[in-house]
């Protein structure tokens, strides 16, 4: 199991508080001290095999994980196979986390505000899969209008935030979906074949092979746009990522052979599908920002692996691009990259330690 992380020396436990996202692909924590973001840790898994991958993946962690007083969670592991529905998700992530985290617990609850344990099962509609409502809640504490798109190795969200509010009109993720507030489109993990059922390719208007050949992470690695501290999963035959192997998943799609043509002509197909990934989440855009009140037009405020789509979308849309670790304090550095990376880490970090600090002042 790979990790990746940003970790500042010198950690006092007693003083931190963690943020959780609990995913199903991955599990993220960050540590805020005094208002500034100390550490950012990111452990991936496959949660559909069962609750001991998680047990793994924490225990991979940095004592500090492990040690702290003060925890805020959110999920989206919830929505895994390996539960029967959202509410049984929302209520084994809890009890896992009551279980591994010492100390004082918070179940972000999103429009709910932060719950203890004990409450998230009755609010399991509000809990699952809330991790965009933190970032959104963090951005509009800085910005007063924005539109902040998260990319992460699955899904895109686009949020849009208006005079400090989060203006979106979905909040459960089919709410979302319906109103392109969520793009099932990610960088990595995404299939192929679900980005289109017919391309151009190589003067013919092709039908993709509907098998899960290849992945979004083939197209931006053939590329060279792709970190690689974002490629993390197993490809989808199996093999390595080596170039040569990444463009033979490529050729499948199209029912061919790498040998069968150019290495180019994989480029040229690898850029189209990044265009048709871009194009959706323009056209999402769009639909978003056509529904706003103000005409003045919000900056894009981009986080998640995916960010360098982000900036391209910007682009494309003629908006300015801010990332979200300028508005993360302190965040500089290696810990700018996982700040962005892990924002509903990092977010609902920062917002639990202003919770934690507004207590103690009475």
């Amino acid at each position: 199991m790979d990790s990746t992380a940003y970790d500042d020396p010198g950690l006092a436990t007693n003083d931190l508080v963690l943020g959780w996202d609990l995913g199903g692909v991955h599990v993220k924590v960050a540590a805020v001290a005094q208002g500034r973001v100390k550490a950012v840790r990111q452990e991936p898994y496959q949660i559909r095999q069962g609750l001991a991958v998680l047990d793994g993946a924490f225990a991979a962690l940095p004592a500090w994980a492990r040690e702290a007083r003060h925890h805020a969670v959110t999920m989206t592991g919830e929505l895994s196979a390996l539960f029967d529905d959202r509410a049984a998700g929302v209520a084994a992530l809890t009890d896992w986390a009551t279980r591994h985290c010492q100390g004082e617990i918070a179940i972000y609850g999103g429009r709910a505000g932060f719950l203890p344990p004990h409450r998230a099962a009755a609010h399991a509609v509000d809990v699952a899969s809330a991790n965009w409502h933190a970032t959104a809640a963090f951005v509009a504490s800085r910005l007063p209008n924005a539109l902040l798109v998260d990319i992460g190795s699955t899904t895109s969200d686009l949020i849009p935030i208006e005079e400090g509010r989060i203006t979106g009109v979905g909040y459960t993720d089919a709410e979302r979906l319906a109103s392109g507030e969520l793009v099932y489109a990610g960088v990595v993990r995404t299939p192929l074949m679900s980005l289109a059922e017919r391309l151009p390719f190589q003067g013919q208007d092709v039908t993709l092979v509907a098998e899960h050949f290849a992945t979004i992470a083939d197209v931006h690695r053939l590329l060279g746009t792709l970190p690689e501290e974002a490629d993390q999963h197993d490809t989808a035959d199996g093999r390595d990522k080596s170039l040569a192997s990444t463009r033979t998943r490529l050729a499948r799609v199209v029912g061919q052979d790498a040998g069968d043509a150019p290495d180019h002509v994989w480029n040229e197909l690898a850029a189209h599908f990044a265009e048709l990934q871009l194009r959706r989440l323009h056209d999402a855009a769009a639909r978003i920002l056509s529904r706003r009140k103000g005409t003045a037009r919000p900056p894009v405020v981009g986080c998640g692996v995916g960010r360098f789509v982000v900036q391209a979308l910007a682009a494309r849309i003629g908006l300015t691009y801010h990332d979200l670790a300028d508005l993360v304090p302190s965040a500089e550095g290696a810990e700018s990259y996982w700040a962005s990376s892990c924002a509903p880490a990092v977010s609902l970090a920062l917002l639990a330690a202003d919770r934690v600090s507004d207590a103690a002042r009475g």
